[in-house]
């Protein structure tokens, strides 16, 4: 079934398409550092570290992050809307001899990917607080519809007011109200010079 979208609503997708593409057009964008976040290191290494399973990233960048987990057992599924970075996280996993599978998608439409699932963990740095908010329900779907029982949910996220636009970041209260069938296990706050998050998700062990 077609998606009918207002104009106002096609300008935000083009100009959030446009900014990522910039971005990986004029030099590094300040999300992809090249170092895993000790965060999703925790997660991976940590005490209770997590068993590997299968894992979908959601805007992958040039890859630094799918290639740890691949290297660290989990069978890893990323998508980034942007071509040159998807082209590089593919360069980046051949250089480090690891199978994961790179696709240049759109992270709110992953029924389009051929991306089917199930997953025990999603890792998303930065992606889901860019994305226009009409498509935000989209992105909490696609998840859930790929999400094993139990499965987690780990994200960073810009605060609201962080970027030049009245529409960018996210909140605590807004994954609560977007993600039916998960729980929001906490909240910390990051060290970045403006409001920043580390949210984890947990799906419900079985349907509700």
């Amino acid at each position: 079934m077609s998606e009918t979208r207002t104009a106002a609503e096609l300008d935000q997708e083009a100009a959030a398409r446009g900014v990522l593409e910039d971005f990986y057009r004029d030099g590094k964008p300040p999300w992809d550092s090249g170092v895993t976040p000790p965060e999703l290191v925790a997660l991976v290494e940590g005490p209770g570290a997590l068993m590997p399973g299968q894992v979908l990233e959601l805007g992958c960048g040039t890859g630094t992050n799918a290639v740890y987990l691949a290297r660290h057992g989990w069978r890893v599924a990323a998508v980034d809307l942007v071509d040159r970075a998807v082209r590089q996280a593919r360069e980046k996993a051949d250089a480090a001899g690891v199978d994961l599978t790179v696709l240049c998608a759109d992270a709110t439409r992953l029924d389009e990917t051929g991306v089917h699932g199930p997953y025990d963990l999603f890792f998303d740095l930065s992606c889901y607080c860019g994305i226009p908010p009409h498509r935000r329900d989209a992105y909490a779907a696609g998840l859930t519809k790929r999400a094993a029982p139990g499965a987690r949910l780990l994200m960073f996220g810009y605060g609201p007011g962080a970027f030049d636009d009245s529409w960018s970041g996210v909140t605590a209260d807004e994954l609560r109200a977007r993600f039916a069938g998960w729980q929001l296990a906490d909240v910390t706050p990051g060290t970045n010079p403006v409001p920043t998050f580390w949210f984890t998700l947990h799906r419900a062990t079985a349907a509700t």
